[in-house]
């Protein structure tokens, strides 16, 4: 069943692209479908698909062009790209079902902001996946006396920490037998957790869940605290000193926070100055460590 929907999922992404990518897209081995992470298109070249061994080109005799990229656009956005203009400022486009599509071209800045995006280079497809119970086994040991305990969730890229904040979202929110449903805000900063199109978010976050989506953390978090009365906030990505200072300033409100950050292990907070700041604050107190062994993600819970 798992097999099934990875491949479903894939096939859904490749159905995004011009007609005859999708004929080249769909003669990928089921195999490899149940495990690509994206499609890119790049002008000049041949479509590649992303597996865990790499890029891997496919339709070797077609080479992409700016039109499949202008239409790939158009067709996502329903022919209303006006109505995109302001996530594509920001490089990328949302598509229904939850399906990310990163872009490259050239910036139209105005007074030194980008406002959109025109003469594009490429384009890449993102396949969005969930995994509905994945944080089933660990949530109930991120408490201490009934309390949920904040929660730093640390790996190196690409080894599914949004994916695992997602699902953390969702349970939390919902609630289980042995733990309460709770009021979550989501920060979705750049569209990758909830995924929300016209306002629907497109992936399971739960039925308490609040999003502030394309906002920067260190703005959404403030509006947030006015305006949802968080128990939980949860963020993508720690990037920045705002975005620790806002963490900091709402955990003086009592509120838990619940976020993702790239780094090898706790060890390697201490090696960058931006994360050893955050671990200063004592906010969080657990930590989810993500390491590939044996080709399959282990999670390892650790006191902070």
């Amino acid at each position: 069943m798992v097999e099934r929907y990875a491949i479903n999922q894939y096939e859904q992404a490749a159905q995004l692209l011009p007609a005859r990518w999708q004929r080249i897209a769909m003669q990928l081995p089921d195999w490899q479908k149940e495990q690509a992470e994206e499609l890119r298109l790049r002008t000049g070249h041949p479509m590649t698909v992303l597996l865990p061994q790499g890029e891997q080109t496919i339709g070797e005799d077609a080479v992409v062009t700016q039109g499949d990229l202008e239409l790939l656009c158009d067709t996502v956005t329903g022919y209303s790209r006006y109505a995109a203009v302001e996530t594509m400022a920001r490089g990328y486009i949302t598509a229904k079902g939850g399906f990310r599509i990163g872009l490259c071209g050239t910036v139209v800045l105005q007074d030194g902001r980008s406002t959109n995006l025109r003469s594009l280079s490429s384009a890449c497809i993102r396949i969005a996946r969930e995994i509905p119970g994945l944080a089933d086994d660990l949530v109930s040991q991120l408490y201490h006396n009934g309390t949920f305990c904040s929660t730093l969730i640390i790996a190196p890229p690409g080894l599914g920490k949004t994916t695992l904040l997602r699902d953390l979202v969702r349970n939390l929110s919902d609630g289980t037998d042995a733990c309460p449903a709770h009021r979550i805000s989501l920060v979705d900063e750049r569209g990758e957790v909830a995924v929300m199109v016209h306002g629907i978010a497109q992936m399971e976050i739960g039925c308490h869940t609040d999003v502030m989506d394309g906002c920067p953390k260190a703005v959404a978090i403030p509006m947030l605290l006015r305006s949802a009365n968080p128990q939980i906030i949860a963020v993508d990505e720690i990037t920045q000193s705002e975005d620790i200072q806002a963490i900091e300033e709402a955990s003086h409100c009592g509120v838990r926070f619940l976020a993702t950050i790239h780094a090898d292990s706790v060890a390697d907070l201490q090696s960058r100055p931006l994360l050893r700041r955050l671990q200063k604050t004592h906010i969080f107190e657990k930590a989810i460590c993500i390491r590939m062994m044996d080709r399959h993600r282990r999670y390892r819970i650790e006191e902070l």
